[in-house]
């Protein structure tokens, strides 16, 4: 059984950012703190619109979600299989931004030993176009075990009138104590 490490979410974050109260994304959906949606189980519309939370919470109510919404389908996916720390990182991120790991043809295929289709079939899920660098970053840190993340966060805040994440707001910080104390308790 996987369990999460500050590791593994810290990478999952460097793909995804932190965004303080709710904004709509790309498509118009309310979001919140990691890509977090109302469909996660946890009411981010109306909660945190206009109600900036810490950056703890957003990181406690985060790792909530990939326990009990996103891990146990990789624990299932990959059930007699010992996964690397890197393997179930990528795993993790994989199903977080796609939901699909439990058709994905590539985790089929590596489960069945075949290394090299399973590598080239992880680039199938390569929609919309800006998504690649990630799926290549992923496919990565799945078979070769090349991290990306340097455990700092990028955190925006949000525009307004429009809601949508502020860009020109970044700013990094570290977040890896505060992730080690969230598993720990």
């Amino acid at each position: 059984m996987i369990k999460l490490t500050a590791r593994m979410l810290q990478e999952l974050i460097f793909h995804e950012a932190i965004v303080l109260e709710a904004y709509k994304d790309s498509v118009g959906v309310w979001t919140w703190s990691v890509g977090i949606t109302n469909s996660s189980g946890h009411l981010v519309h109306p909660r945190y619109k206009d109600k900036p939370a810490s950056l703890e919470k957003c990181l406690r109510v985060f790792e909530w979600v990939c326990r009990n919404k996103y891990l146990p389908a990789v624990n299932e996916v990959f059930d007699g299989f010992n996964l690397s720390e890197a393997q179930a990182a990528a795993a993790l991120s994989f199903h977080y931004n796609t939901g699909g790991l439990r058709r994905a043809s590539w985790a089929r295929l590596w489960k069945e030993g075949d290394v090299e289709r399973a590598h080239k079939a992880f680039m199938n899920w390569r929609k919309p176009p800006e998504i690649v660098s990630r799926r290549e970053k992923e496919r990565d840190l799945f078979f070769e075990g090349t991290w990306t993340n340097d455990g700092l966060a990028t955190i925006y805040g949000v525009k307004k009138p429009g809601y949508s994440p502020d860009f020109g707001s970044a700013r990094r910080e570290s977040i890896d104590e505060l992730l080690q104390d969230i598993l720990s308790q």
